[in-house]
């Protein structure tokens, strides 16, 4: 039996006197996911980070009778962590986090940065931290605090990617040149997810796939002045939002070609209810609106099943528009946007690809050259059914570890390691979770880890990883 007193002295010390004071260096390296830095071998700032969790990750595993440690390295690929840790059974437990990082952003708060950590009351601030730098370090601490106190586990198999932040395009060959070594794994653990609160567990039970890449219309060679050519030449920025408006709905947001669509299963509707009630206006209030903006609207399931199920649209950046202190009378050759398209959980991406790249090509206004660069498409994933030892272990680790019951909600962002693992291991259950609450902004500035979640959440994998080998 776990002595749960006992597992949350031992987290919270690791957490206090290791984890916490890594983590700081760790968010000082600028170690950005290869889409954001083409040159991230010659900068040598991946590698860095690898050298680090490597070194912290060596010193826990030592305890280990036979645990081995690998940095497997594919030509021309980022690097992959891979740790193997025997345990008390053949079966195998799967566990997943990445060390990439987003790119720095704008807009951080006077004295904050995304490679400048700083802890203020129970958040570490920085790039990377909770996404998803702490969960190698939950995962060996909960596998550590077991042999602390003599509980058997599953071997365990943790794998520490490098590209995840760019679509985890990398990670394919690993697993195929792994396969062997990985397994088939029974349970599955993933950090890399967000929580409604930071008051209980929260568990993912969906993630929506994503269709990302550049629209360019194209109506000029060359810029001219907008006073001579205008109302003979179309603007190129006209062109492109005619274009934007066969694939969404300006006036609601909206997603018009239903093919972009999928059924919402009566599970995840009453799990969107759920979640909506626990949380109440959290579910729009965690956004930093200007004074006197709000949400698309006052319905707070609709709100949920929106983020989780249904395609939404967002431009996230554009090109061949000058800054407005620098823009003449002049009417653009082009204009340029980089387009992110959520996908619910269960439609392709690859058709879903080709579907929007038809859309937007085809028939192109005033004959403009239109091209439609497909660049990530990433398929969503829909958790399995938990088996009933799984719910059960899930209630009793949250109620542990949190003094809450767990709680259900499915996530608006991609996680592509998940949809490649639930196509491999179908028998497989998953635990997919993660300290990403309400504030903490991934990818955007500001950016936290709220340690006291990312010291229970390690509580509750302990638990999880007890239960799953005394299952049987």
């Amino acid at each position: 039996m776990l002595d749960s007193a006992k597992l949350k002295g031992f987290v919270d010390q690791c957490w206090g006197d290791e984890i916490v004071p890594t983590l700081v260096e760790y968010i000082k390296i600028p170690n950005k996911s290869p889409l954001f830095d083409a040159d991230w071998a010659a900068h040598g700032h991946m590698d860095a980070a690898v050298v680090m969790f490597e070194r912290w990750a060596r010193g826990k595993i030592a305890g280990f009778p036979g645990a081995t440690l690998e940095v497997v390295r594919l030509e021309g690929r980022t690097p992959l962590i891979l740790i193997d840790i025997p345990g008390e059974s053949d079966d195998t437990v799967l566990l997943y986090g990445h060390l990439d990082k987003q790119p720095e952003m704008v807009g951080w708060e006077e004295g904050y940065g995304p490679w400048l950590p700083r802890i203020v009351g129970d958040k570490l601030y920085g790039r990377g931290g909770a996404d998803d730098g702490y969960a190698m370090f939950g995962a060996l601490t909960a596998l550590a605090a077991l042999r602390e106190q003599r509980v058997p586990h599953a071997r365990a198999v943790v794998v520490i990617e490098a590209c995840e932040e760019s679509g985890s395009y990398d990670l394919p060959f690993y697993v195929d040149h792994l396969a062997d070594r990985i397994g088939s794994p029974s349970l599955v653990v993933c950090l890399d997810s967000g929580c409604g609160n930071y008051q209980q567990l929260w568990l993912t039970t969906s993630l929506r796939g994503v269709v990302a890449g550049t629209l360019t219309v194209e109506i000029l060679s060359e810029g001219v002045h907008s006073g001579h050519a205008s109302g003979i030449v179309p603007s190129s920025f006209r062109i492109f939002r005619k274009l934007l408006s066969r694939l969404e709905d300006e006036e609601t947001g909206a997603v018009r070609p239903e093919a972009l669509y999928a059924q919402v299963p009566a599970e995840r509707l009453a799990q969107a209810r759920q979640a909506a009630a626990v949380l109440g206006d959290v579910v729009r209030s965690e956004f930093p609106f200007v004074v006197g903006a709000g949400a698309v609207s006052d319905d707070l399931t609709e709100l949920v099943l929106n983020r989780s199920w249904r395609p939404q649209l967002a431009v996230t950046g554009m090109a061949g528009l000058p800054l407005p202190g620098d823009a003449g009378n002049v009417l653009l050759p082009y204009t340029s946007a980089k387009l992110s398209l959520r996908l619910p959980p269960t439609l392709d991406a690859k058709q879903a690809t080709e579907a929007v790249r038809a859309l937007l090509e085809a028939d192109p206004p005033y004959g403009a050259k239109v091209s439609f660069d497909g660049q990530v498409g990433s398929t969503g994933w829909n958790a399995p059914a938990l088996a009933p030892w799984l719910g059960a272990s899930l209630e009793k680790a949250s109620r542990d570890a949190f003094g809450a019951p767990p709680a259900f909600i499915g996530e608006g962002g991609s996680i592509p390691f998940m949809a490649m693992l639930g196509e491999k291991f179908p028998a497989a259950q998953f635990v997919v979770t993660g300290v990403l609450g309400p504030h903490s902004n991934a990818h955007g500035p500001n950016e936290f880890l709220h340690i006291p979640t990312g010291r229970k959440i390690t509580q509750v994998i302990a638990h999880v990883l007890a239960d799953h080998y005394a299952r049987k």
